[in-house]
């Protein structure tokens, strides 16, 4: 994997870049839709190549390790041969999902015991076996385990849980160079720096993990309930501390609003339920403002959503199949979010390259922050 660092904002710390990897080029700042389950729900791969023209998704390590299974995904040459996505993916390792588990698993230093939402059954993450599964699962940019620690987090057992973490990175590092690819394609590891919102922590992790020899990074730990300014003050110190030539990765972040201003930090890389989720639950991001589609007010409203991205589809139309329970309708809306979405980071890379980034900023926030 190789990125390139293609031009800085003169007037804030936005980047804009470009990752090859052996399925297609990334270019940055980037957004990558959830693809939990080996699909993005309620999107057809046709439309996330064609209509949403997504460079990059992200796969669930947890999820498809317990459905479909290692078995049936190595069989298919990973997540790729079994969805047909030919162009890059990311899987993360499990730790937040084994984090939200927070009811049913035990986390020691030898790995996390969790037991499946699915059936009850019993498993275990270690670090090495989480390193072997996303080996089957085949993404091209994988995650090295960690713990994901809940907001508000008593300081020393955040720093235990980081020292951890750090621990866990080493025997990742060491299974992952122990290894090789299974399907013939490049797998780029990446570690994840942790520290809650403790500055002095987040520092020290960051030192951490910019001194592991990595493709990229990843800031995990975030967007888990903390206010916006610690978000902010956490992810713009880190991003002070990892190595300039390499991809920074925020996780799991997260509004429009969030991702421009992260971006504005130093952030290349960004993922989020939001976009499908909301959409699924008759919320709208556009170039003019947020809509709630079942308002009323929408009712007789026969202008397309969005000029730009979903001209063929009225406000009347897609408010009709949500109040009638279509299931279109949540399609539709999660679609154009993606579409949103994508659009937004591509805008802002556009507006980097031209050095006007933070004029532009400032100027769209007051546009998509409007409810309309």
């Amino acid at each position: 994997m190789i990125f390139s660092l293609q031009h800085k904002d003169p007037y804030t710390k936005a980047r804009a870049g470009k990752i090859e990897t052996d399925h297609g080029v990334i270019q940055t700042p980037i957004f990558m839709p959830v693809g939990t389950a080996a699909t993005v729900k309620g999107v057809h791969r046709e439309d996330l190549e064609n209509e949403v023209d997504a460079d990059i998704i992200l796969g669930n390590t947890y999820h498809l390790y317990l459905r479909p299974g290692l078995d049936v995904l190595k069989e298919a040459r990973g997540i790729h041969g079994f969805s047909k996505w030919e162009r890059p993916l990311l899987t993360d390792s499990g730790g937040y999902q084994v984090y939200s588990l927070s009811n049913t698993r035990k986390i020691r230093e030898e790995g996390a015991t969790f037991k499946s939402h699915i059936d009850g059954s019993k498993h275990v993450f270690s670090p090495e076996y989480v390193m072997d599964i996303q080996r089957i699962l085949g993404a091209d940019i994988i995650m090295a385990f960690d713990e994901c620690t809940p907001y508000p987090c008593d300081k020393n057992y955040a720093r235990q849980s980081m020292h951890m973490t750090h621990r866990w990175l080493d025997r990742c590092l060491i299974r992952y160079q122990e290894t090789e690819p299974l399907y013939g394609h490049h797998q780029e590891l990446f570690p994840i720096v942790q520290g809650s919102v403790y500055p002095d922590l987040r520092k020290e992790s960051a030192e951490y993990i910019a001194s592991r020899e990595a493709g990229g990074y990843a800031i995990g730990g975030l967007s888990v309930g903390e206010p916006h300014e610690d978000m902010y003050s956490m992810t713009d110190l880190v991003c002070s501390i990892l190595p300039e030539d390499k991809p920074r990765y925020l996780m799991g972040v997260g509004t429009p609003e969030n991702i421009l201003e992260s971006i504005s930090m130093g952030v290349d890389m960004f993922d989020c339920v939001m976009p499908t989720r909301n959409g699924r639950n008759g919320m709208l991001f556009t170039s003019e403002g947020v809509v709630n589609i079942r308002n009323k007010k929408w009712e007789r409203e026969f202008t397309p959503i969005d000029t730009w991205l979903t001209p063929e589809h009225t406000f009347a139309y897609v408010r009709h199949l949500f109040v009638a329970g279509e299931m279109l309708g949540p399609m539709i809306a999660s679609l154009h979010n993606l579409k949103f979405y994508l659009w937004l980071v591509r805008e802002a890379r556009k507006h980097i390259l031209n050095n006007e980034f933070h004029i532009w900023k400032e100027s769209i926030l007051k546009t998509i922050n409007r409810k309309l």
